[in-house]
């Protein structure tokens, strides 16, 4: 990747969900950057621009949902086959242009600048005096940071460049495309040395920040996602330990009153009210868009609607039927029914993970068998459902990934799943769709350097 990719200075942002320290960042573009990174408050509001990349349209607020979510079974594009519609049609159906997938494009360069914020911190901080527990969690939430940002990249385009340093104007350098076995190897070490750095739980202005749960978790995530079954486990375990509970409803899982409670592992922070970090996501799943203009996103589908068992707590609060109360369409109610305050100002968070993903990752970990099953319980048991075990239906993994897909619906782990579970292709072939398990990489990338190489198409 030539400097022309990454070397992209930082434009801070707010959290305002968080306090004074988390927020109310002045722009650093309007700072002379060779005098700064010279503090502690310095290299706090650098990781926090770096937390601000993952609100960017290119990540949680459009992108990723799209690529992660919408890609799979779960979700459509919706009715709408114009503009935006017509782009995210094209990406349901696998029939985006590498040249003219704007969403695709924009989730590589976001997801890029978000890399080189982390970098900037990272290759910085050493050299900046500050109090030695301040400045291990601060370089422990840029590697979490960074894994993040380099998993999603990884799962979605296979061959990427791995940079691990912040890039000047005038290196210059070319990075290789690695795959994405080279790439997660990185990530588990870097998340090790996070998750010896960062606290267990943060209070006050701090809620919000990664702790040491989250890098753990993400961690067992990327160890199955490599097929590392048994590396995954410990990881997984050391999750049951930092105080993480279930909450005792489904529905209190979601709302604005309901951020960052006892499940939540990590969030993405969002605060509407004219802030510029509310989220657009809300609005797109709105059922208000339905009425109006017919142009709401993320539709569930049928086979979505089907999927869940009868008597399921988590239906009604997840998902609107066919014909059900509100109006005559599905679509999602996890993430709110009413305008928000303004178009893309909307207050709720993305959740990325949480504890029962962690329970039920754990479960996959260990195999089949009765600690696996109670595990598998702990989820069932809270949404009204029975036990499963061994003489229900299906083989373990069919099982297993049943139940993560009505328990972690519309929350960008459906298409992640079917890959890492080897069932993509064929669930999407019963769709009547042609799939490919890689995005293509964007033409701007291929053009810069012509040593990269396509995905297959």
């Amino acid at each position: 990747m030539k400097k022309k990719l990454i070397y992209i200075l930082i434009s801070a942002g707010i959290l305002s969900s968080c306090g004074k320290e988390f927020t109310d960042l002045n722009p650093i573009s309007q700072r002379n950057v060779n005098a700064f990174y010279k503090t502690s408050d310095d290299m706090v509001i650098a990781v926090n621009a770096a937390y601000k990349a993952l609100q960017m349209n290119g990540a949680y607020n459009q992108s990723y949902w799209i690529l992660n979510e919408m890609r799979s079974d779960n979700t459509d594009g919706g009715a709408d086959n114009t503009g935006l519609g017509a782009d995210l049609n094209a990406i349901d159906n696998f029939n985006e242009n590498a040249a003219t997938a704007e969403l695709v494009t924009s989730s590589y360069l976001d997801t890029y600048v978000g890399i080189s914020r982390c970098n900037i911190v990272l290759s910085r901080i050493e050299e900046v005096p500050m109090d030695p527990a301040l400045k291990n969690r601060v370089k422990g939430e840029a590697l979490f940071l960074r894994s993040l940002f380099y998993y999603n990249l990884a799962l979605n385009f296979g061959r990427i460049p791995l940079v691990l340093k912040e890039i000047t104007v005038e290196e210059g350098k070319s990075y290789p495309q690695l795959p994405a076995s080279e790439v997660y190897k990185q990530l588990v070490a870097d998340l090790a040395t996070a998750e010896g750095f960062l606290d267990v739980k943060y209070t006050g202005i701090n809620v919000g920040r990664a702790t040491k749960g989250a890098a753990a978790t993400l961690m067992g995530k990327i160890y199955l996602t490599m097929g590392d079954k048994a590396s995954a486990v410990a990881p997984l375990r050391r999750v049951k330990t930092y105080g993480y509970t279930l909450v005792p409803t489904y529905d209190k899982l979601w709302g604005i009153a309901n951020k960052n409670n006892v499940e939540s592992i990590f969030e993405v922070q969002y605060k509407g009210g004219g802030t510029n970090t509310g989220n657009a996501f809300t609005n797109a799943f709105s059922p208000l868009m339905i009425q109006s203009t017919g142009a709401y996103k993320n539709r569930p589908t049928a086979e979505m609607q089907a999927a869940y068992e009868p008597n399921d707590k988590r239906f009604a609060i997840s998902m609107n039927p066919i014909n059900g109360p509100l109006n005559a369409g599905r679509f999602i109610l996890k993430y709110g029914t009413t305008t928000a305050y303004n178009e893309g100002d909307a207050d709720y968070n993305f959740v990325v993970l949480r504890y029962a993903d962690a329970l039920l990752m754990l479960a996959e970990a260990l195999g089949e068998g009765t600690e696996a099953y109670d595990l598998i319980y702990e989820v069932r048991f809270r949404a009204g459902l029975n036990r499963i075990d061994s003489s229900t239906p299906g083989t373990f993994a069919e099982k297993l990934l049943k139940e993560r897909r009505v328990e972690l619906a519309f929350e960008n782990h459906r298409w992640p799943d079917l890959l890492r579970f080897g069932k993509a292709a064929e669930v999407m072939k019963a769709q009547g769709k042609t799939p490919r398990l890689l995005f293509l990489i964007p033409q701007r990338e291929l053009d810069i350097n012509n040593t990269y190489s396509q995905n297959p198409i």
